[in-house]
């Protein structure tokens, strides 16, 4: 892809599943890039990884709900390249504690509404605060955030979540509109069921099944799939898009 080579992209939650997945479809395509996530072992291995392949990473710990922690993570990006050219916002709280508590509206738990806030939505205002700065001091640049299906599907639980997601279906329009004249592009990827880590541990055969059947493809998806719709957005390739977000879910969604 054009205009990747030689640029410093920071992937905020880069430990495993996508993150780790577009951190080394990006290094592969010759950016530098910092790996961050609040798993800073899982970070470092990430690194490690592309290292190991030839390519140019280095780790750091951070915590999206921290708004020091966000300006740290640009610091050391900073620190280390001399600059940030773009940034995938990957991370969420999707624990047990947070994730398995979003019940329904009756039931709802206020705490879990804040906390999602606060880590899904909130985190990503602030690490796109940090970045745009710095996309500006470069001459432009891109930012790709993800989303999710979970925003437009209805579900019967989860309203925290998908509320969250939407929020940043309207924070990437809100940047576009703001900053697109100077530079910087914003998008957005909405994943359909991804067999990560993650999913690989918490699905069930009869929840990926019927996954499965309610999309349009022969497989779920995997990590790379977002990871080269990422690539391709951060891209030279890519820029005359802006303030999209892409569903990426093997057709699951069918959005004009």
């Amino acid at each position: 892809m054009r205009g990747l080579k030689d640029k410093t992209i920071v992937v905020a939650g880069g430990a495993t599943g996508i993150g780790a997945a577009t951190a080394e479809r990006l290094a592969e395509e010759g950016s530098r890039v910092l790996v961050g996530d609040l798993d800073l072992e899982g970070a470092e291995a990430t690194a490690a990884r592309i290292a190991a392949a030839g390519g140019t990473a280095v780790a750091a710990g951070f915590d999206l709900a921290d708004e020091a922690s966000v300006a740290r993570l640009f610091e050391r990006a900073v620190a280390a390249f001399g600059g940030v050219d773009g940034l995938f916002n990957v991370g969420a709280d999707l624990s047990p504690g947070t994730l398995g508590r979003d019940a329904d509206l009756l039931a709802m738990d206020a705490a879990v509404w804040r906390r999602t806030f606060e880590v899904n939505l909130i985190g990503f205002a602030h690490t796109c605060r940090a970045a745009i700065p710095l996309l500006l001091d470069s001459g432009g640049g891109a930012i790709v955030n993800t989303s999710s299906g979970a925003a437009y599907v209805g579900e019967p639980v989860r309203p925290a979540y998908a509320a969250s997601k939407a929020g940043i279906n309207t924070l990437t329009r809100h940047i576009a509109s703001r900053w697109g004249k100077k530079g910087i592009r914003c998008n957005g990827l909405s994943p359909g069921m991804v067999l990560s880590e993650t999913g690989l541990a918490t699905m069930s055969e009869e929840f990926r099944a019927a996954g499965l059947a309610a999309n349009r493809s022969t497989r779920l998806g995997r990590p790379s799939d977002l990871a080269a719709a990422a690539a391709f957005l951060l891209s030279g390739d890519a820029e005359w898009i802006n303030g999209q977000t892409w569903c990426v879910d093997g057709g699951g969604l069918l959005r004009d």
